[in-house]
């Protein structure tokens, strides 16, 4: 079972806040009134200085609540990190790659139910998105291919937006004397992105091909986004699972800040770049 890292930094927000609160209201109050009780009594002052001690639980909540009210406040209005955790966007983005993913681009929304308190602006065509599939609860990052009421259409290794076919340059393979992939750059409203095909053959004629993942044609109904892969042959994306409602976004994809592939490895800021 996977942790629920924002729910569990919610709730630890919350009851830090609640025990700060509960003090600042009903028990440093009567804290310092034992306190003036003791001096008055004539009381030593090591029992006085006892009396004014904080309560562990206290003490403990008064120093980690603004921390954590602090990250709270960041992670669900301004940023938060996220880590690639496949290669559906390679070869722009590849695993272990740490991104900084921008929570007010697209608007400020309520954490929980992602509904939009004060709105920014709206995904473009060739943004890079964080957001919730649709009856999943993981965090995916694919880039956004079809706003709603677009006519999109992906055959033949090449998109279609509302009848204009996007335009496509064949970049070549990878290695050059023995490709294991393809590459293309597409260029899009807002992003010119470099997309991979794998090499394969052609299931009827047995001929060389590449292989572009499921193809087909989509309508996007209003409220929803399209999404799809850079890495076209080995994505699991709208074309698979949906459309996306405008509530499961999460933000913008706007840097790399750090590669750390696994725990064997070292931290490198060698890919550290901005997000296109």
């Amino acid at each position: 079972m996977e942790l629920d890292l924002p729910l569990i930094l919610m709730v630890a927000t919350g009851l830090t806040g609640l025990v700060v609160l509960v003090d600042r209201l009903f028990l440093r109050r009567k804290r310092q009134e034992r306190v003036d009780a003791l001096e008055q009594s004539g009381a030593s002052q090591e029992n006085i200085l006892e009396a004014t001690k904080e309560p562990f639980l206290i003490d403990q909540s008064r120093q980690f609540f603004p921390v954590l009210a602090l990250v709270f406040v960041l992670r669900s209005f301004a940023f938060e990190p996220f880590q690639i955790p496949s290669g559906s966007m390679e070869p722009g983005l590849q695993v272990g790659d740490f991104i900084l993913v921008s929570k007010f681009s697209y608007g400020l929304r309520v954490p929980g139910n992602g509904s939009t308190i004060i709105p920014v602006d709206q995904p473009q065509r060739g943004d890079v998105m964080v957001f919730f599939p649709p009856e999943d609860s993981r965090y995916f990052i694919k880039r956004v291919i079809g706003l709603p009421g677009d006519h999109i259409v992906y055959r033949d290794l090449r998109l279609t937006v509302n009848g204009e076919p996007v335009p496509t340059e064949v970049l070549g393979g990878k290695p050059a004397y023995a490709p294991t992939m393809v590459l293309g750059e597409e260029t899009m409203d807002n992003a010119t992105p470099v997309v991979k095909w794998l090499p394969g053959r052609d299931r009827e004629t047995g001929q060389a091909a590449l292989w572009g993942g499921p193809e087909g044609e989509w309508t996007v109904p209003d409220g929803h986004y399209f999404m799809m892969g850079d890495n076209r042959g080995n994505s699991g994306d709208s074309r698979m699972w949906g459309f996306v409602p405008e509530k499961n976004i999460v933000g913008k994809a706007v840097a790399v800040w750090m590669h750390w592939e696994s725990w064997t490895s070292l931290p490198s800021f060698d890919r550290v770049k901005v997000i296109e």
